[in-house]
């Protein structure tokens, strides 16, 4: 059974074990690889007081919990919060629940979960990179729309890819999901 919860020192444990134990994790692969940006933890106590594990904590994320088990993270990020701008996110660290449809339910449930918490909000945004064609595909399955694709601005391992923009209305998601 699938769940948005808040973070804890359980759920932080495990997403330390599968996404920021290892030095070269598969999800480090898609997630943006072209910053450079990902880094190991030797211990949960340096993952525990590190940056990503104060993000993982704050009110910008949820843990996405399959029977119990910390799997992933979904996040929310205001690109201009006095205009009403937000963006999600998700990440499955275990790469042994991709491909089974946990990602298309995780952010179907964000989706929902942040439309229903900002009543005025008009608009939900996604940005990923013409390399990830997965999240590409869960975005278009889900029913966001591609909005932008700002071409080769991406570069990584020797080839140019693109930043891609995906959105849907609330006026849409409606139609599809009510």
């Amino acid at each position: 059974m699938l769940a948005l919860k808040e973070f804890n020192t359980s759920y932080l444990k495990e997403i330390w074990l599968d996404g920021f134990s290892h030095q070269e994790p598969e999800w480090a692969k898609w997630n943006a690889p072209y910053y450079k940006d990902y880094k190991p933890y030797a211990s949960f106590t340096s993952f525990k007081n590190s940056p990503v594990s104060n993000y993982l904590l704050s009110d910008s994320c949820k843990c996405v919990v399959v029977d119990e088990k910390a799997v992933g993270m979904v996040s929310k990020n205001w690109i201009d919060k006095s205009t009403r701008w937000l963006e999600i996110g998700i990440v499955i660290y275990n790469p042994n629940f991709w491909h089974g449809g946990l990602g298309t339910k995780a952010l179907k449930v964000w989706a929902k979960e942040i439309f229903t918490s900002y009543p005025d909000l008009e608009h939900i945004g996604l940005t990923t990179w013409s390399g990830n064609l997965r999240m590409m595909h869960l975005a278009e399955k889900i029913g966001f729309k591609k909005e932008a694709q700002i071409r080769r601005v991406r570069y990584f391992q020797g080839t140019y890819f693109d930043s891609m923009k995906y959105g849907i209305l609330r006026t849409e998601w409606e139609k599809l999901y009510h």
